[in-house]
């Protein structure tokens, strides 16, 4: 890939996604540099549905097909991210499958704004999430993929289930969109209006409450992976889910009051985040042992010796 269409991909990614961009710098620069075109490919596909005020779903659509047949190599890249996206998907051995998976999810953007349950949901994320895992997943080469492609796909749902939570306020007010299974709404007595209308209840609060333990859940399943991927990247993948998490503190602050006020992590939080992750790290290598000890996710049922002490976590 070329230096200036590596530099376009991360300049898109620092300036639209801070978070990832963060942890994004800890990767080896083998894999930091497709990971910025491949975010930046990811970025550009979404503004397509996301960024569309004005823009009719015919034109979304012809707009996001011939992104497809650029990413595919069907036709001449008309963009630098494009150019380098094709020369890494060979690289990499991309199938055109998750390609077309994330395209096509995009594309539900366009019509979709409800998903009835979660099984719906998670149909939809098997595009825009699940297939993001699987990308980064092949540029970072570990030995054991087989074994770590299912943790990165729950990974990959478990970022995107917190970004769902964190947005419910962005998504109703720029996108008419709800990403919370109506099924959980109608558990806990929630009207859609009532989400349209920003209006926080305790009802609402609780179905959040549910959605973030489920959640909480991917994270679990996602991070128990990170042991398989190569060493160098680990701490940068396991940085991440933190980073991701913590905003689930947040949540949690605010009630689940996420109609009044959207969650955001400062930029001392964030590294306050990133040093005591790098402090545990020192002293233990084990992935799932530091999330516990440092996220907001809750611990599960499965306790590590050592936790309440002041000295790092013993590793297995």
């Amino acid at each position: 890939m070329k230096r200036e269409h590596v530099d376009e991909g991360k300049a898109i990614q620092k300036r639209t996604g801070k978070t990832f961009y963060l942890a994004t710098r800890f990767l080896p620069e083998r894999v930091r540099h497709a990971t910025h075109v491949l975010y930046a490919f990811f970025r550009i596909a979404d503004e397509v549905v996301d960024d569309a005020d004005g823009v009719s779903p015919a034109d979304q659509r012809a707009e996001l097909e011939s992104l497809r047949a650029q990413a595919l190599g069907e036709t001449e890249p008309e963009d630098p991210v494009l150019e380098a996206f094709q020369e890494l998907k060979s690289r990499y051995d991309i199938t055109d499958e998750e390609v077309n998976e994330f395209v096509d999810a995009m594309a539900t953007d366009i019509t979709r704004s409800r998903y009835d349950t979660y099984a719906d949901l998670e149909s939809y994320m098997r595009g825009s999430a699940a297939s993001v895992g699987v990308m980064m997943t092949a540029i970072m080469e570990p030995e054991m993929e087989e074994t770590a492609l299912p943790h990165a796909v729950k990974l990959g749902e478990a970022f995107q289930l917190t970004n769902f939570l964190r947005d419910v306020r962005e998504d109703v007010l720029e996108r008419d969109r709800i990403y919370l299974p109506q099924e959980t709404l109608r558990e806990y007595g929630v009207d859609s209006e009532e989400i349209e209308n920003l209006e926080y209840s305790e009802a609402f609060a609780r179905a959040m409450k549910a959605e973030l333990e489920r959640a909480e859940e991917l994270y679990r399943e996602g991070v128990a992976g990170i042991r398989y991927l190569p060493e160098d990247c680990q701490l940068p993948v396991l940085l991440a889910a933190v980073l991701y998490a913590e905003h689930h503190a947040l949540i949690r602050d605010q009630e689940y009051d996420v109609l009044s006020a959207e969650p955001s992590l400062s930029t001392s939080r964030k590294l306050w985040c990133l040093a005591k992750t790098r402090w545990h790290w020192h002293w233990n290598r084990d992935p799932e042992a530091v999330f516990q000890r440092v996220s907001a996710v809750p611990a599960a049922e499965r306790e590590w010796p050592g936790l309440e002490s002041g000295e790092g976590v013993p590793t297995r």
